[in-house]
């Protein structure tokens, strides 16, 4: 069972030892992680208060205020036509505050007009150990989501015949999805001259044997945690029958991704992760192909820190979870990316996908 006042407590001594006086956090993933609900209230104002000299306090609508009990924290409940921000702010001057992601414009402005003066850094920065070094409950939970995205890409050839469609395949997709997880977070099914958009979904494109073929699902557990698989394939399962430049630039990116994993460790670097990845397919002379970063973090969200980019000189440490997903993208005529998760241990990592990464 998780041990929500213990990440309250370690949330506070975060706060403390970054010299904040206040975080606000809004609700999503950052305000799960701390308290456990899920509770959405609209445009109206729910946020979690946390200051290093007091308990934690929640102000929500008053409608919502029972679904919040069992929280360890104190509920300030609030109806319309009263002032939530004050509400939150009560008894407290602050100077230096640490705002949530997932605070949109309006809830800041307006605490900024309360709070004049003051210094703003994201709460995510100053909370960043917490949320990113995973305890054993959520690597147990990112690895149920693994396996259960892994079994949903072992249906996938049979699913990429000739003559289907895209949105055909995604629904079949979304079908098998729902039958691992609690929602389907999103689905890439791009097919031949689709592929090389990093980013597209899928449509109305028929399928023809050989057709290289980028598959990315992502599903969401009860728990609220999330998997995240692409893998590459070819329409009917005969890999001969895909074009020679294809299958040739598919072996630079098996060993890039290869590259990768094995970087994966505690002591190096985001940015040193997305560069030895990235040299491999450098060096092959597909690099103007490799359009976006190598990774990025996964829990709660979906995308999180750690980022494995270049720029990004956090220096990992044990027990963080990110994707490693090298792509090669050429423009009007194929795309194709391999994606894990991973989670880096005492010595290395894990890699929580266990899904064929070779051409099927």
């Amino acid at each position: 069972m998780t041990d929500y006042a213990s990440r309250l407590s370690r949330a506070r001594e975060a706060v403390a030892a970054r010299g904040i006086d206040v975080a606000l956090l809004g609700t999503g993933a950052e305000f799960a992680y701390l308290t456990g609900s899920w509770v959405s209230s609209h445009e109206r104002l729910t946020c979690l208060v946390i200051r290093p000299d007091a308990e934690p306090v929640i102000v929500a609508p008053s409608t919502d205020i029972e679904s919040l009990q069992g929280v360890d924290a104190e509920l300030r409940g609030w109806k319309d036509g009263e002032d939530p921000y004050a509400l939150a702010l009560e008894g407290l001057s602050a100077r230096h505050v640490a705002l949530g992601s997932t605070l949109t414009a309006d809830h800041v402005l307006r605490f900024q007009a309360l709070l004049d003066g003051a210094s703003y850094v994201l709460a995510t920065d100053a909370l960043s150990e917490l949320f990113t070094r995973k305890d054993a409950d959520e690597i147990d939970e990112l690895r149920t989501a693994a396996h259960a995205i892994d079994a949903v890409h072992i249906e996938v050839p049979r699913l990429l015949q000739p003559g289907h469609t895209e949105a055909e395949v995604a629904e079949d997709l979304r079908q098998l999805i729902l039958r691992e997880h609690s929602a389907v977070d999103f689905i890439i099914v791009g097919s031949g001259a689709n592929g090389a958009n990093p980013h597209y979904d899928y449509g109305d494109r028929v399928l023809s044997a050989g057709d290289p073929v980028v598959v990315d699902i992502g599903g969401t557990l009860p728990s609220g945690y999330h998997s995240d698989c692409t893998r590459t394939y070819v329409v009917g399962g005969d890999v001969a029958a895909a074009p020679a430049e294809f299958r040739e630039a598919y072996a630079v990116l098996e060993k890039a991704q290869a590259t990768g994993r094995a970087a994966a460790r505690p002591g190096v670097s985001a940015q040193d992760i997305d560069r030895v990845t990235r040299q491999v397919i450098e060096e092959a002379g597909w690099g103007e192909h490799f359009t976006h970063r190598t990774g990025h973090g996964i829990g709660l969200s979906t995308h999180e820190e750690p980022f494995i980019m270049e720029g990004n000189e956090l220096t990992l440490a044990e027990s963080m979870a990110f994707s490693i997903e090298p792509g090669i993208y050429v423009p009007g005529q194929w795309g194709m990316r391999l994606e894990d998760i991973v989670v880096t241990t005492a010595d290395g990592y894990e890699s929580l996908n266990q899904a064929p990464r070779e051409l099927r």
